[in-house]
């Protein structure tokens, strides 16, 4: 058995706060952002999730007669809870066998009259493909909203940033995504009708003070351990306790709330993520090239499959997403890794048919290439502080099958 690492290391590569990023300054993160991705104004939004639901709900205004949100059967369950909080209804669309895109068949399958929109996703940093989606929603008079919660800097092969292929696109901000304010999201429309609407939609969001007091108390404790030291009380001890229990769910954080909050985001939040905004470059870029670096030897691991971007498409790194051969390697590397603190990870644990705490806001499906994939994935983060050591280390379990 693989001994516990000293000093614990993160499942995904966030970009570490700087006691500076903590002084007050300007509120402009959304306008910093869209200066460093080259986008058209963004909206702030208090989570991804929120930004999502903001556009579900505004479209819904736009076309009253559609009611369904076609979705990637594997994906994050908040996705789900977001479509019933606005009133939808969700329309699961199995993956391509052995990848993270809609299967083609099946989203033409999945859409018709009633859809309102589709929701392609850049998983993992990877950018997705979002042309066929754009395709068939033409073809049924439905929207396209891109999920780049996990890609914020990730571009597509003509160099522009996803989230601007469709007509709606949005970006997390969360603990771990690249830079956080610990919740917070961005929402990105290229039509300037679409963009007003969605910013009316979100200037509607009512102060919370409870909320947003909450959320600085939570993005103090980011900023003060989100360290390999830090990490090992806020993250893995939880972490460790979940997997004792044999609780898979809330290891990986998979156990959402029924009801996505709004609120507004304060000012010294605001200012935080404008002060670190002009690091997230070189950071993306480290993350890129060291996962240039590795991906030759997982590569060379028998077996394994690792997720990649489409030809010309430049994704973010904030972990390697692998496909293993079946669940029984996965698990036994799992078994090794997963509570040794090495960063090892799963991103979702089941398709999302598969949580018995969403039986009531999932429908039941057919979906077997996405149960296949939450059957043999496994995370491996990509953090800088992950040492050649360290990764060899991985590669030897997870080369043991």
């Amino acid at each position: 058995m693989l001994l516990r690492r000293r000093h614990e290391l993160p499942p995904t590569a966030g970009l570490p706060l700087r006691l500076a990023d903590l002084r007050p300054g300007a509120p402009t993160l959304a306008d910093d952002i869209a200066a460093l991705l080259g986008t058209p104004p963004l909206q702030l939004t208090c989570s991804g999730t929120a930004a999502l639901l903001l556009t579900l709900a505004t479209l819904r205004e736009l076309a009253p007669r559609r009611r369904r949100v076609v979705v990637p059967a594997y994906t994050c369950p908040l996705v789900a809870i977001a479509v019933r909080q606005a009133g939808l209804e969700l329309q699961l669309c199995d993956l391509r066998p052995g990848h993270y895109d809609m299967d083609p068949s099946a989203l033409r399958a999945a859409c018709d009259e009633r859809t309102l929109a589709i929701v392609p996703t850049h998983l993992a940093g990877r950018v997705a493909d979002v042309d066929d989606a754009l395709v068939v929603a033409r073809q049924v008079g439905a929207y396209v909203i891109e999920d780049a919660a996990q890609a914020l800097g990730a571009r597509r092969a003509d160099g522009t940033s996803v989230g601007l292929a469709g007509d709606a696109g949005f970006f997390s901000l969360a603990a771990g995504k690249g830079l956080s304010i610990y919740e917070g999201g961005l929402l990105a429309a290229r039509d300037p009708a679409l963009r007003e609407r969605l910013a009316r939609a979100a200037a509607g969001v009512p102060q919370r003070p409870d909320w947003e007091w909450r959320r600085r108390l939570e993005l103090l404790g980011y900023a003060a351990l989100y360290r390999p030291w830090g990490l090992r009380l806020a993250y893995g001890a939880p972490l460790r306790r979940a997997l004792r229990r044999g609780d898979e769910i809330a290891a990986v954080g998979d156990d959402f709330p029924p009801t996505i909050p709004l609120h507004r985001v304060g000012r010294w939040r605001q200012a935080v993520g404008s002060h670190a905004v002009p690091r997230l470059p070189a950071f993306l870029a480290q993350l890129s090239a060291q996962a240039q670096r590795r991906l030759p030897r997982l590569r060379q691991i028998g077996g394994i499959d690792v997720l990649d971007d489409p030809a010309g498409a430049c994704g973010t790194w904030p972990f390697f997403l692998l496909l293993l051969p079946d669940r029984r390697r996965r698990d036994a590397a799992l078994a090794q890794l997963w509570p040794a603190g090495y960063g090892a990870s799963r991103l979702f644990i089941h398709a999302l048919p598969d949580y018995p705490y969403l039986a009531d806001v999932v429908p039941a499906a057919d979906v077997p290439h996405a149960r296949d994939f939450a059957a043999r994935s496994l995370s491996l983060g990509n953090s800088p502080w992950l040492t050649d050591a360290d990764f060899e280390t991985i590669c030897g379990v997870l080369g043991n099958g």
